[in-house]
């Protein structure tokens, strides 16, 4: 993995596993060993497809899982885009925790989603015809499964950025 990969996964770790302890605090159920591996290890492939053109989340799910890490793979393969119908109204899996940090994380700096949605847009639109449509759908689900987190938490969206920064 590319140096500055490693800082973003680092990051997107530090995040999940803030948020995933506070959800658990608050009578969630999720598996810290898992969210940190799942986030650690999400962009596992990322730097390799920048050359393969591949879907980064594909191949870090396959390489995971022929390691004989299922679970892990299925939070890599997640990161980018939720299972569709997999939400639970009343719960957050550890998918959703590291898909969500990883919405928070542009490059090495915790920013809101709608910065990380600008560069998203910035930086892919471009270069991928038709990716519109696509990011508009996954910035919509980053909202609702953000609304979703901080309904079940003591602290807001906003504040994760000034609490990670000022440990």
């Amino acid at each position: 993995m590319l140096p500055h990969i490693v800082r973003h996964s680092e990051l997107v770790t530090q995040v999940a596993l803030f948020i995933a302890r506070k959800l658990n605090s608050s009578g969630q159920h999720l598996d810290l060993a898992l969210v940190e591996a799942g986030a650690l290890l999400h962009d596992i492939t990322k730097t390799a497809s920048i050359k393969t053109k591949e879907d980064h989340a594909e191949t870090g799910c396959e390489l995971l899982a022929s390691l004989g890490y299922p679970a892990v793979a299925s939070i890599v393969r997640q990161h980018i885009r939720l299972d569709p119908g997999s939400s639970d109204p009343d719960a957050v899996t550890e998918a959703d925790v590291v898909n969500y940090a990883d919405k928070r994380v542009k490059h090495e700096e915790v920013v809101d989603i709608e910065e990380r949605f600008r560069d998203v847009n910035d930086r892919y639109v471009d270069k991928f015809p038709g990716l519109v449509t696509r990011i508009e759908e996954v910035q919509l689900e980053t909202r609702l499964l953000e609304k979703k987190i901080f309904s079940k938490i003591d602290v807001s969206s906003e504040q994760i950025k000034n609490i990670l920064s000022n440990p």
